[in-house]
């Protein structure tokens, strides 16, 4: 059995990133890059006005004839002097011989006399080129995750596709013959499956949508070609069950029957003590515990991480936070706990109902409370770290 930091470094060491693919700006919302991106061109490409209002040539006179206008978009400028001002627009490009902007509400207009009530400095209120970014330096950096400001940065720059990691196409495959489909009755001694669809929207929310559930019955014949065929046409399989030491656990025996490169088994931690990792070839397998509580934590501990890392982030794991604890929790088990919780505001509450076959208390959860193996206690107003899941 390995601590919960040596299973984290397994993982992330045995992250092997994705192909590459170009892929359309507007669809890449979450991808990671997959190169470094340097800029086209300038940004700004010309000198705009910032504001509304009217440039001119900056003398020192506060006393201007107005002699033309111009507009966004507009491809050519009026000529201007000395003593001349022209009426311009927030975005439009400044006239070559301006150098200042005054805003319109510093000024009074009659007819085509301009009187500037309030002097700007000189070059007030000109963007000049490449204010923003100058072309050819580095603009994003490889790994960096595309969000909505990056899409419009880069159209921006007059790009239309970038080079992207491919999200991986995951399997999840159920066991257990006492699972039954959500909307049937009930038989006696069954309980309805929940952590195919449970892992399924988890996997959702950092972008992998190509997932496949899938379901085998408690034998080792029958484990063993689910695993094949999952194999086959998936680049992630999450097993969840089956990978503990009971008779009708079958999953351990079938992963390596097909190859896989055991990993680990079995790590130090509360929930989620037996799980498993392995990998063959280019793919990623794991065993998750079947309880849904743990199955979900080991998905945000590890697997979450490991797939983020093989897309290409640069910072794969959740973000850790610290909040002050607002009850004593002791650890006199020597593992490493991960406890549902609520954070509201700067102070962390662990909820009750922490047993490994609990949702419920999880469903109201927007923290994973870490106690560390080595903390036999701690109390009331320690700052304490803690696993957001507000991701």
């Amino acid at each position: 059995m390995i601590s919960v930091t040596e299973a984290q470094e397994i993982i992330i060491k045995n992250a092997k990133q994705l192909d590459t693919v170009t892929v359309d700006l507007e669809n890449t919302f979450g991808y990671f890059l997959a190169q470094d991106l340097m800029a086209p061109i300038n940004l700004p490409s010309f000198r705009q006005s910032a504001m509304d209002g009217y440039a001119f040539i900056h003398t020192g006179k506060t006393q201007l004839k107005v002699v033309g206008q111009v507009q966004a978009g507009d491809t050519e400028t009026p000529d201007l002097k000395e003593g001349e001002a022209i009426r311009i627009f927030t975005g439009a490009p400044v006239p070559d011989a301006a150098d200042t902007v005054v805003i319109q509400e510093h000024t009074t207009r009659r007819g085509d006399e301009l009187i500037l009530e309030r002097l700007p400095n000189r070059k007030a209120n000109v963007r000049p080129v490449g204010e923003q970014i100058t072309e050819g330096t580095l603009v994003l950096k490889k790994g960096h995750q595309v969000n909505e400001a990056t899409i419009g940065f880069i159209a921006g720059l007059g790009l239309t596709h970038i080079e992207v990691y491919r999200k991986p196409s995951v399997t999840i495959l159920t066991t257990g013959n006492e699972l039954q489909k959500p909307g049937t009755p009930l038989k006696p001694n069954h309980i309805y499956e929940s952590n195919g669809i449970m892992l399924k929207n988890a996997l959702s929310r950092i972008g992998i949508t190509e997932v496949q559930i899938s379901k085998a019955e408690d034998t080792l014949a029958a484990t063993q070609e689910a695993v094949k065929k999952a194999l086959q046409h998936s680049d992630v399989l999450l097993v969840s069950g089956g990978i503990s030491v009971g008779d009708y656990d079958f999953v351990q025996e079938a992963l390596l029957n097909n190859g896989v490169k055991e990993h680990f088994y079995k790590v130090n931690q509360k929930p989620g003590k037996p799980l498993w990792f392995g990998t063959i070839e280019s793919r990623s397998v794991f065993g998750l515990p079947g309880n849904p509580a743990s199955s979900l934590t080991a998905l945000y501990i590890y697997v979450l991480p490991h797939l983020h890392s093989r897309m290409g982030s640069l910072k794969p794991f959740l973000n850790e936070r610290k909040a002050e604890l607002t009850e004593d929790i002791n650890n006199k088990i020597g593992k490493t706990l991960f406890l549902k919780a609520g954070v509201l505001n700067t102070k962390i509450t662990p909820y009750t109902g922490q047993a490994s076959s609990m949702l419920n208390t999880y469903a109201l959860s927007n923290a994973l409370l870490v106690v560390p193996e080595t903390e036999t206690a701690l109390k009331t107003g320690d700052l304490v770290n803690y696993i957001d899941l507000s991701f």
